[in-house]
């Protein structure tokens, strides 16, 4: 895919040790949509890798064990250079986590898409029962056209797969938008606000829409807001869906 556009889009992934705030990442893929070559790499993590994270993507410690620390990589330099650059914008699907695992490195992410954002942007009534890289690939069949077998929860099968989804994202917003340039900017602004998520997919109110239950049950949204607010990494998302919907 080729964008009328002076940014250079790349797609990224990383896999971590784990999702808390001292966790770090040990491989880290990307992609520039413009190339076919990927960058995909291991890196020997500064604290273990958690059972539970080895058994989402498969990382062993036995894996890492001689590779180098990331910022001591031979790619780190590269690596900070692309995704700091103002002449580009990195990619990922609920990039918050990304991108706060790439900060613990030093590395400063300058122009952001996070692709959770826009499809909630893009299906705010959640048509789409769940909002997941691995759910939306096999419901929009993101991987008919790819010739090699993907993992889920490898950085370089998340890649291929976010690329393809980014594609078909760009494509709608840019219906809306009179060139290439103004839809990649409106999709950035996209990303840095809060967003607003109007259907609960988890707790006792599974599936009802969020306005609903602020009608019929306040006290739990106040008890979840409280709840969020206090957790060691607050999702604005939920924060701001909640403050919303308490306060209409």
């Amino acid at each position: 895919m080729k964008l009328d556009t002076f940014y250079n889009i790349f797609i990224f992934d990383t896999e971590t040790t784990g999702a808390d705030s001292k966790d770090r990442l040990c491989q880290l893929a990307y992609k520039n949509i413009n190339e076919n070559s990927i960058v995909n790499e291991l890196f020997n993590p500064p604290i273990p890798i958690s059972v539970a994270s080895q058994a989402v993507h498969h990382i062993t410690p036995k894996m890492v064990a001689e590779k180098p620390l990331f910022q001591e990589s031979p790619l780190y330099e590269e690596i900070k250079k692309v995704f700091e650059s103002e002449k580009n914008i990195v990619v990922a699907h609920n990039a918050k986590f990304d991108v706060e695992m790439l900060a613990r490195e030093n590395i400063a992410c300058t122009n952001v898409i996070d692709t959770l954002k826009i499809v909630r942007h893009l299906d705010p009534d959640m048509k789409i029962e769940r909002h997941n890289l691995q759910y939306l690939r096999y419901l929009l069949e993101l991987d008919n056209d790819i010739d090699e077998p993907i993992q889920a929860h490898d950085a370089k099968g998340d890649v291929l797969i976010l690329e393809k989804l980014f594609i078909r994202l760009f494509r709608k917003m840019r219906e809306d938008f009179s060139n290439d340039t103004e839809t990649l900017e409106k999709m950035i602004q996209i990303s840095k606000d809060p967003s607003l998520i109007r259907k609960f997919n988890f707790g006792k109110h599974i599936g009802s829409f969020v306005s609903d239950v602020a009608l019929k049950d306040r006290g739990y949204l106040e008890w979840l807001l409280k709840t969020k607010r206090s957790e060691e990494q607050p999702d604005e998302d939920w924060i701001y869906t909640l403050e919303h919907f308490l306060n209409t």
